[in-house]
């Protein structure tokens, strides 16, 4: 049975997808048979012909090197940069579970690791009309711990809190923190690391600078994060 990971961030614009290609590059670097998944994708522009092509996916695919197709990365790909919910009352198209979960079911019958990625923060609504869907419904579905990305700069430790203050009292499994636009030596970023870590219980897992090609994270450590 396959083993899996949520990334989720404290906001939008932490560079989840950013980290998510980085941990799958490891995973594929290091010999293990892994796989992305996005139940709903905003933001994304078409090709010449039209179709809308997933950003984020090719992103990963890129960066990562694993050889799984696009069409198997995300089921709702929506060209409006807003939330999911909002995104598919202009373009039709709304989310359904049984969608994101027959897709992502199908990936754990051919790869042994899946990292699913978030939409914007942990509180991000899918869809919200006669159904009301957030990311902590496809966390739930699928039983999956997460790692939560955070932006290393000003205000951190106060987004890094709330967030994980409200997954803890939702009993949302969190195996560690990732600091993004990382400056080592920074004296504010180092007592942001120090600070995130006392007040939650939750280890940095990884600080990474920007413009990294390589996350300081072995593969073994984030397939063991899998479950």
């Amino acid at each position: 049975m396959s083993k899996g990971l949520f990334i989720t961030g404290t906001g939008t614009d932490t560079g989840k997808t950013y980290i998510t290609g980085l941990l799958l590059k490891k995973l594929n670097e290091t010999g293990h048979n892994c796989a992305y998944y996005k139940a709903a994708m905003s933001g994304n522009e078409r090709d010449s012909s039209g179709k809308l092509i997933p950003g984020d996916a090719l992103h990963i695919k890129n960066v990562s090197g694993i050889a799984q197709s696009l069409d198997e990365m995300c089921p709702y790909v929506y060209e409006n940069a807003v939330s999911p919910h909002l995104a598919s009352r202009t373009e039709g198209n709304p989310v359904d579970m049984t969608v994101v979960k027959e897709n992502y079911n199908r990936l754990t019958s051919q790869y042994d690791l899946i990292i699913a990625e978030g939409s914007g923060g942990i509180l991000c609504p899918l869809r919200y009309d006669d159904q009301k869907i957030f990311l902590e419904n496809v966390i739930r579905t699928f039983d999956l711990p997460c790692l939560v990305v955070a932006d290393a700069g000003l205000g951190t430790i106060n987004s890094v809190v709330l967030t994980l203050e409200y997954m803890k009292s939702h009993s949302i499994s969190v195996k560690g923190i990732i600091f993004n636009h990382f400056h080592a030596g920074d004296v504010m970023e180092e007592d942001n690391k120090t600070m995130c870590e006392e007040l939650t219980g939750i280890p940095v897992i990884a600080c990474v600078d920007d413009d990294c090609s390589d996350i300081e994270v072995s593969g073994e450590l984030i397939a063991s994060l899998c479950e």
